[in-house]
């Protein structure tokens, strides 16, 4: 029977696709994919498994965790089994490629004015009048934006249609809906 290669659940199973060499990948479920993909906070509880799955003989494997153990090192036990932890030349290397290690504090998701995670495709909604740079447009308060996109490199925008028009929000005057 199919398990997640992280965590063990036989649900919901799916695979993940490790960057940047695409080609290569585990089977996660559903919680251990999310939270990979920063679709979803991280929940440091879930990710005790680690402790197990960061010795699989499966390098793929060894890379997802030590990506994810580095994402919660602020964690003690996830400190501990960083430093036992050992990836020879080449799966550190390909294990550091992304710099999605670096990213630990959860601060790096699109969130709206009261903390709840935007993901793309996702209805949002004004909670201040706008006037839309470059246009006589003005977007009021209490306008429904649906079908959002994020803008990749800046988690405080995001891309929205008002008035048929596709302009760029910050994060900041949304809340989810």
């Amino acid at each position: 029977m199919m398990s997640c290669e992280l965590c063990g659940s036989s649900e919901n199973l799916t695979q993940y696709a490790i960057a940047p060499e695409g080609a290569k990948s585990i089977t996660v479920c559903e919680k251990c994919c999310k939270q990979i993909e920063k679709k979803e906070e991280l929940d440091a509880n879930h990710w005790t498994c680690l402790k197990d799955s960061m010795w699989s003989e499966n390098p793929n494997v060894q890379v997802v965790a030590w990506r994810m153990l580095n994402r919660l090192k602020n964690e003690t036990w996830a400190a501990d089994a960083i430093d036992m932890m050992y990836l020879d030349e080449d799966l550190l290397a390909w294990a550091q490629a992304t710099n999605d290690h670096l990213e630990s504090d959860g601060n790096d998701m699109h969130r709206d004015c009261n903390g709840a995670i935007l993901l793309a495709g996702d209805s949002v909604t004004l909670i201040k009048s706008l006037d839309v740079k470059g246009s006589s447009v003005q977007a009021k308060i209490g306008t429904a934006v649906r079908n959002i996109k994020l803008v990749h490199d800046n988690t405080e925008q995001i891309e929205g249609k008002i008035d048929g028009q596709q302009i760029v929000i910050l994060t900041k005057y949304v809340k989810k809906s």
